[in-house]
């Protein structure tokens, strides 16, 4: 098999409601799929940049599905980037956990017959998350990033960037709401995926917090 490669295609200026960024345009050489980095301010490669690295999910980010947390953890990442006047998103073209829109609304059937998103994900065939991180180090080190300060709650997200030789100086959480319709799988992303996640610690919407009257709610 070929080695992994990413090839900077193109960059341009964009505005947006966070800010100016630079939107840097990347194509990998195994799937030739479009993967994007949006940069705001200037990076220095002494400096541990604030970072996050962000999966595509069409229904969280673009449609603001509450079955996920996804679109609200990419404004939340947006916001602290804002706030800091220097950073990095890396949005990665790896829809539903790597295995494709069309799967993970097949998943999405399974889910409501009562199966959680592991389960789901197994039961079509798939790994319970295939998402790969290598293209992202692969683009950090094409901006000249090394060290980071990652927003994330996924430790596998973690040990995979360092394992690639990006140092990961400081985890930022990324607090999700707790919505009736999200409750189980963010119960399944922190009971079957080890996410530093603790739902009695979240703000919810619409139910009780676990711990009051109400039951935590289970995978």
């Amino acid at each position: 098999m070929r080695n992994l490669e990413v090839k900077r295609e193109v960059s341009t200026m964009l505005p947006t409601v966070w800010g100016e960024f630079r939107l840097y345009l990347y194509t990998d050489s195994i799937e030739h799929r479009e993967h994007l980095a949006l940069v705001r301010g200037h990076l220095d490669p002494l400096t541990a940049v604030l970072t996050r690295v962000h999966s595509e999910c069409f229904t969280g980010d673009v449609l603001g599905s509450r079955r996920c947390d996804c679109g609200e953890q990419l404004h939340h990442a947006l916001d602290h980037i804002a706030a800091h006047g220097q950073g990095i998103l890396i949005y990665l073209r790896q829809e539903g956990r790597g295995i494709g829109l069309r799967e993970k609304l097949r998943a999405y059937n399974l889910q409501d017959q009562g199966l959680d998103t592991v389960e789901a994900n197994l039961a079509l065939g798939h790994p319970a998350d295939a998402r790969r991180y290598d293209i992202a180090a692969l683009i950090l080190k094409d901006l000249g990033v090394l060290r980071v300060r990652l927003m994330t709650n996924n430790p596998q997200k973690i040990r995979d960037l360092e394992a690639l030789g990006i140092h990961v100086v400081e985890r930022v959480p990324l607090l999700p709401t707790v919505y009736p319709e999200n409750a189980a799988y963010l119960s399944s992303k922190a009971l079957r995926l080890n996410h530093w996640l603790d739902l009695g610690d979240l703000p919810h919407v619409g139910l009780e917090q676990p711990g009051g009257n109400g039951q935590k709610p289970h995978p």
